[in-house]
């Protein structure tokens, strides 16, 4: 497990400033592991803020649990989209693609940076400056692994604001990441356990066969909706364009 990371120059000034520093929190293992990381390397608890993007039914059940139990007396605040994940798709009449991620703009990242706005306003202490961070890793798609690291927000920073988007954990390795859950004596959310690499929405069009098969053995409800869902507008949600049903070999 590696000893540190570096705060860049820019998040270093931001700290001393008194900046605040937002936490997206996914419930998954790699928001759990920045988050410790953060607070280990001397981020001050008043300072961090955790934001989670509640995605309702296609969410794990037991997430803000984790997140609560895991992240102490943090503050912790909830952004929720105006409608559902499967509303969104039903009105679309198809699912989500890499290169159109309506899940992540419309139902993640729009709702978070409301959230965080109404936040600074609410909370001058912090002169409207803000870091926030998000636990993307470069190891996990070739996307992510040309994302800077670090960049400065033109868009939210408006209105008396100073906005970067940081990736801290950019360059670490999945083993440092679950290293550093087991080193704060915490435990990843359950559901790693029962076999999923990935804690997105329990079925996620950037999921991988083997995960969509699990949450359809682990999720049986909602996997017959979803598989209702693919037939009823005659779009799939699997990249591959096969039906969920033959991905994972689970009938509905």
């Amino acid at each position: 497990m590696r000893d540190t990371f570096d705060f860049p120059d820019e998040v270093r000034d931001m700290l001393d400033a008194g900046a605040l520093f937002a936490v997206n929190h996914s419930a998954g293992k790699d928001s759990q592991a920045m988050l410790i990381a953060l607070r280990d390397m001397g981020v001050p608890d008043d300072q961090i803020l955790i934001v989670h993007a509640d995605l309702g039914e296609v969410e794990w059940p037991g997430n803000l649990e984790h997140i609560r139990d895991t992240a102490g007396d943090l503050e912790l605040i909830i952004a929720r989209s105006r409608r559902t994940f499967l509303e969104m798709v039903e009105q679309r009449g198809m699912f989500p693609s890499p290169s159109q991620r309506q899940c992540t703009s419309d139902l993640k990242r729009g709702p978070i940076q409301r959230e965080l706005r109404r936040y600074l306003k609410a909370n001058p202490r912090f002169g409207g400056r803000i870091v926030n961070c998000m636990g993307m890793r470069a190891q996990e798609s070739a996307a992510r692994a040309k994302k800077p690291a670090l960049r400065f927000s033109e868009a939210n920073s408006k209105a008396g604001r100073t906005w970067y988007d940081w990736l801290p954990i950019h360059d670490w390795t999945e083993e440092e990441v679950f290293a550093w859950i087991a080193y704060a004596g915490q435990k990843p959310h359950w559901a790693y356990a029962k076999g999923m690499s990935r804690l997105s929405c329990r079925f996620c069009i950037m999921a991988s066969a083997c995960d969509l098969t699990t949450s359809a053995k682990l999720n049986p409800d909602l996997y017959r909706r979803y598989v209702e869902l693919e037939k009823r507008i005659g779009h799939t949600l699997s990249m591959s364009r096969r039906g969920l049903e033959e991905v994972t070999g689970v009938a509905a």
